[in-house]
């Protein structure tokens, strides 16, 4: 879910101009999962870009007010919404706790870091949805440890199906800053990439695990 179009391509626009991501539909990358893809994405980059970061902790400050109102906590999903998380929870005054994938085997085992309370809204920070398989197991801890999650919200999301049937299904709702299509309109319109490109820009997008380029 995107809230606001011009923000999504502002954001777009960042992201392509410090190849946070990149697009390389004619010499595509190979993913750890052995999926062939026209896109690669680092959002970890705009951490190392002062005015980009600012931009994107404020933008989420904003978006979060408007989907979910009243919020209590902030949660970074280890590791790549830990940073950013801990931006948005600095901006918007709130305490800060980060999601480990799972239980630390040592010491006090704790997979959830920081303070939490029974009942308290949480709103969990991604840096990028896929599937959505890490983002929700992340929820779910949370919910095990008696938060109420409002939902996630991400700064990127390649918009695949997939990921929207996993949070429909957990009744999570969930919004990113910019995804694939808006990634896409911004890069036809300033000429990142032709038209040439779109078609398989597209068919990766509908059937990524089966597409070779």
């Amino acid at each position: 879910m995107i809230l606001d179009k011009d923000k999504a391509l502002k954001i777009a626009d960042f992201l392509l101009q410090i190849k946070a991501v990149r697009l390389q539909p004619k010499n595509p990358f190979t993913w750890a999962s052995g999926w062939k893809s026209p896109i690669y994405c680092d959002n970890r980059k705009t951490l190392s870009y002062p005015l980009i970061r600012t931009a994107i902790r404020q933008t989420f400050s904003e978006q979060i007010t408007e989907a979910f109102g009243s919020v209590e906590v902030i949660a970074g999903v280890a590791t790549g919404g830990i940073a950013i998380g801990a931006l948005v929870a600095e901006e918007m005054g709130l305490p800060f706790v980060y999601v480990r994938s799972e239980s630390k085997g040592h010491g006090l085992e704790n997979q959830i870091e920081g303070e939490i309370q029974n009942g308290q809204r949480v709103v969990v920070i991604e840096d990028l949805i896929s599937t959505g398989g890490s983002s929700l197991k992340a929820v779910e801890a949370l919910r095990k440890a008696g938060c109420n999650v409002l939902g996630l919200g991400a700064i990127f999301s390649y918009g695949f199906e997939k990921a929207n049937a996993n949070f429909e299904k957990a009744e999570c709702p969930f919004f990113a800053l910019s995804d694939y299509s808006h990634l896409i309109e911004h890069a036809i319109n300033t000429n990142y990439i032709n038209e040439s490109d779109l078609e398989s820009l597209r068919a990766w997008r509908n059937n990524p695990e089966n597409w070779q380029g």
